[in-house]
């Protein structure tokens, strides 16, 4: 009887383990890990439309969408925009920027606990953790981390105000992203003097084809 008591407890405590988990594999219906292709059907874009970041040593490209509230007139988005990232075609990262109006008020225990009615109880970060440089430069103070084994997301707000960020990541690309942006910047910085004088050579050439053709054109005009 008691060994049956100690299996249940255990049981029991499996279970709620779980259901305090959430899946932190995808935001709303986008899953990391898939295609380009994929996502910009979910969007309504064309793939043409992913912005190229870097083509060397690996393909970076980033997509942009604006959600647009959906239903009821008086249902509102609370999401400004949505960037997804791309290494080699697979979705990576996605940056979730939060319209300001529409959180303005809450604070940080209020999107951490609706947050984690998605994705399960919320880690706090380490004091050495606690802030990141952002895109633009400026710094981001990490609120709360979700994570498993394979993906992560964490919740930001700006240094610089009240407005939050939430980035979900798939671990096993994220690396592999950082280092291909790191290189493409390097290689960038070494070529940068030779494209310079690609286009002062192209320019030169174009103001050369230009002048050629108003002289053949001007030439058996001109009366002194």
């Amino acid at each position: 009887m008691l060994r049956l008591v100690v299996i249940s407890i255990v049981v029991f405590g499996m279970t709620a383990a779980v259901s305090l988990a959430g899946d932190v594999s995808k935001y709303r219906d986008f899953q990391l890990g898939t295609n380009l292709a994929a996502v910009t059907v979910q969007v309504g874009a064309s793939p043409s439309q992913a912005k190229v970041i870097h083509n060397r040593p690996a393909l970076i490209q980033e997509l942009d969408w604006r959600p647009q509230p959906l239903g009821a007139v008086s249902k509102t988005e609370p999401v400004k925009e949505v960037v997804f990232s791309f290494y080699n075609g697979a979705l990576y990262r996605i940056v979730i920027d939060y319209d300001r109006y529409q959180t303005e008020g809450l604070t940080a225990g209020d999107m951490v606990e609706a947050i984690s009615a998605t994705y399960g109880i919320a880690e706090k970060p380490t004091a050495s953790a606690k802030t990141e440089q952002e895109r633009s430069g400026d710094q981001e103070e990490i609120l709360a981390r979700w994570q498993d084994s394979g993906y992560r997301f964490e919740l930001m707000r700006s240094a610089y105000g009240q407005s939050f960020r939430l980035i979900g990541t798939l671990k096993k690309l994220e690396v592999s992203a950082q280092a291909a942006s790191i290189e493409a910047a390097r290689l960038d910085d070494q070529e940068a003097p030779q494209r310079e004088a690609a286009r002062m050579a192209s320019e030169k050439e174009t103001e050369r084809a230009k002048l050629e053709k108003s002289r053949l054109v001007n030439k058996p005009n001109f009366r002194p």
